[in-house]
């Protein structure tokens, strides 16, 4: 991709009418505090976003990195316990920050807590739209963060970044920033000589490949990984995204410098895009080569007769994996029974079973192929 191309690209960006902006810890917070000038900066760039008549969403880390100092801690907790107490303290001054802001500009912002569980359960995934869509109705600046306080595995490195895909999914973004403390993706670790920043990242493949080459280097620097997982999920589902560094989030809202990653998809149903990503399979179907086929080439649903094995504890309309002979992974959807029943069910067509269980495994409106 020329140079040119890539700055006809990148003017989707500026141009975006609705935009999800993700901003780190570590471009919040200093010793276990919050830095009140660098959330001004970022703040001043994103009223600027709001003065120009553009819709923006923030999703913020730094909850569990606010509060350090104010509990005494010495370092970021290990234990859950303590990460979930430093996510209380510190969230609320983190949003007090944003409100005192946002303020100068006559901003107001609303708070969005949420958990992977509130975007994998489908009502409150449409919950969270509604609230969304209305906050920014009501030209309110939505600050959206993980509910630090009360999750459990998802207290990790990065996760936010994944959100940030979501939530840009969830409000039909036009545009999603990413800001890191790095100023875009790098052929090799950028801390090092010989590093050179890659302006453009034109497709999966191109992802792909530089996942590979930088998988003990750039990849795994300031949490990479899950912005590269987030750039593919977002571009997927045909929203553009620019990575680039904090300092930098003026520039990036105007499409210059970083890494710009085109769209490579189109945007997809809610409920999809919803089963796709937002969903953790609660269990596993495997199935023979002939239902395999039924739902892969000829696009059916999925009857019991094609199941050989279940494993998991599912209850029905609880996402599940299905997977062929083989082992791989070919889809995704909803059972329609629970674990308990459906292995009684296996390999018998329908008119063999019991009135009450004559119905699809899985529906095909509740199937997505991967």
């Amino acid at each position: 991709m020329t140079r040119a191309e890539v700055t006809a690209d990148r003017s989707t960006v500026a141009g975006a009418a609705r935009t999800v902006v993700k901003v780190g810890s570590s471009s919040l917070t200093q010793r276990g505090r919050i830095d009140p000038s660098r959330i001004d900066a970022l703040v001043d760039a994103l009223a600027a976003r709001r003065a120009a008549g553009q819709q923006v969403v923030l999703v913020s880390s730094g909850a569990i990195a606010a509060g350090i100092a104010p509990l005494g801690l010495k370092a970021r907790p290990r234990d859950l316990a303590t990460q979930q107490a430093a996510a209380g303290v510190g969230q609320l001054l983190l949003i007090e920050r944003y409100a005192s802001s946002f303020a100068r500009h006559g901003l107001t912002v609303g708070q969005v807590l949420l958990t992977a569980d509130d975007l994998h359960r489908r009502g409150t995934y449409r919950n969270a739209v509604r609230t969304l869509e209305r906050l920014l109705a009501l030209g309110v600046i939505p600050i959206v963060n993980e509910n630090d306080t009360v999750a459990t595995h998802e207290i990790r490195f990065g996760d936010n970044d994944r959100l940030a895909a979501l939530v840009a999914h969830l409000v039909l973004a036009d545009a999603l920033v990413l800001l890191s403390d790095i100023d875009g993706l790098y052929t090799s670790d950028p801390r090092k000589p010989g590093a050179v920043l890659i302006e453009s990242v034109s497709d999966h493949a191109a992802l792909a490949a530089v996942r590979l080459a930088g998988s003990s280097s750039s990849v795994g620097t300031g949490g990479m990984a899950t912005k590269l997982d987030a750039a593919q999920i977002a571009t997927g589902a045909g929203i553009p995204v620019l990575l680039t560094s904090a300092t930098s989030v003026g520039a990036g809202l105007a499409g210059t410098g970083g890494t710009f990653f085109p769209p490579t998809g189109r945007r997809t149903a809610s409920r999809l895009f919803w089963l796709r990503h937002a969903t953790t399979p609660r269990g596993r179907l495997e199935l023979d080569a002939g239902a395999v086929a039924a739902i892969v080439v000829r696009r059916k649903s999925l009857l019991p007769a094609g199941i050989v094995a279940v494993s998991g504890d599912f209850a029905a309309g609880d996402p599940v994996e299905i997977a062929g002979p083989d082992g791989a992974i070919v889809a995704r959807g909803l059972v329609a029974f629970d674990s308990e029943d459906l292995p009684g069910l296996l390999g018998k067509s329908t008119g063999d079973l019991p009135e009450e269980f004559r119905r699809e495994a899985v529906h095909r409106d509740d199937l997505i192929v991967l």
